[in-house]
């Protein structure tokens, strides 16, 4: 369904992309996809080409330039070494501003450190008109979580041992404090309880509800 392409940044360099367009085409709402710490693998376009199957147009940055991590400390390693700052206000608006090209509104939304961009996309990218974060928050101080103006759809596990309750509890907070029209899911599962190819952490009855969620909430934010 989809295929790779290359699109410019914001500074002009390029960045590739996995694109996937639905059959209304091109002119349907645009979603940014931000993969998780993994890199841009099977699954994550799997989920682009589902994305395009509910009508959006879905681009995936490959953030990780052609690399794919096979476990874990692999790809913890990829994440580290990865420039977030640059991820958001060059890959990732330079991928909305591909979009917007043809889209009216561009979502933003990720899962793990995918998760964590789209929040701090939602603070860099001003072109971004909307955002759906699983399970990822970034480093960021209230102070500038409180800038948000965008509507956000966020779910978290209540047994992610890395962004817990607490954290989400003050992510909520920070929200509260900002212009942002938001909503915030928590769901009695594990990290990445999404990704249908980890069958440990997979969990099927809220991956449905997280996914049926995003949708009405973005039918919702994007009208």
């Amino acid at each position: 369904m989809g295929e790779m392409i290359h699109f410019n940044r914001p500074d002009g360099k390029t960045c590739p992309g996995y694109l996937a367009t639905p059959k209304t085409g091109a002119g349907a709402p645009g979603f940014v996809c931000i993969q998780e710490w993994w890199g841009l693998n099977d699954q994550i376009k799997k989920t682009a080409d589902r994305l395009a199957g509910a009508g959006y147009r879905s681009l995936v940055p490959d953030l990780y330039r052609g690399k794919v991590a096979k476990a874990s400390d692999e790809a913890s390693h990829m994440m580290s070494n990865l420039n977030f700052p640059d991820a958001a206000e060059q890959d990732i608006r330079g991928a909305v501003q591909y979009l917007k090209q043809s889209c009216k509104k561009v979502v933003v939304g990720g899962f793990c450190m995918g998760g964590a961009l789209t929040v701090l996309a939602a603070v860099r990218v001003p072109e971004m008109d909307a955002g759906a974060c699983f399970y990822g928050i970034p480093d960021l101080p209230a102070a500038e979580l409180k800038k948000i103006k965008i509507p956000l759809v966020c779910h978290f596990a209540n047994r992610d041992g890395h962004w817990t309750p607490a954290k989400v509890n003050d992510l909520e907070a920070a929200l509260k404090q900002s212009k942002s029209q938001f909503e915030i899911y928590r769901y009695d599962a594990q990290h990445a309880f999404m990704n249908e190819a980890r069958p440990q952490v997979y969990d099927a009855a809220s991956a449905k509800l997280a996914w049926d969620r995003t949708v009405k909430f973005l039918k919702h934010a994007l009208a």
